[in-house]
């Protein structure tokens, strides 16, 4: 069974007839995730590709995803692109994120966009303060149809 499989049956343009009109809820046996920052939370590798601190908000969603991300002072983020939306939260810190050819100003408090495709990047402009932010993104959909990609530059 490939793990798409486990996440949700398989159905082609056949299966079409055969939707139903009403939902049955699926309730996950796990809903919380505890301590994401602390000892449940990191991905080294996922942080060192990154070239910063990215904590995984592990749950059973099939459509949006949720990190908790931190920049040391004067840190950046690699430039990339993904064809995924994503909203970025900063839950504290100040810096800017270059968005395709505009800069963003932001500091805690504000939330921000980036579109499909948009390639960005994210910096800390405190030489004395981190910052950390949640970003939400709707990859898992993409994902379990196939089509998901990113490119980093």
């Amino acid at each position: 069974m490939s793990v798409n499989s486990a996440i949700a049956p398989s159905h082609s343009s056949a299966d079409f007839g055969r939707v139903p009109a009403t939902l049955t809820p699926h309730i996950p046996e796990r809903l919380l995730h505890q301590d994401v920052i602390g000892r449940h939370g990191g991905d080294d590798t996922f942080s060192r590709d990154r070239h910063h601190a990215v904590h995984i908000v592990d749950l059973p969603s099939r459509v949006l995803s949720m990190t908790i991300g931190g920049l040391e002072p004067g840190q950046r983020t690699r430039k990339h692109r993904h064809n995924y939306e994503t909203m970025i939260y900063v839950l504290e810190g100040s810096g800017m994120s270059v968005i395709g050819e505009r800069e963003v100003h932001w500091q805690a408090g504000d939330a921000f966009y980036v579109p499909v495709w948009a390639w960005h990047q994210h910096v800390n402009l405190s030489d004395t303060a981190g910052a950390r932010y949640i970003a939400c993104e709707n990859a898992p959909h993409l994902q379990n149809l196939g089509i998901a990609l990113r490119e980093e530059a």
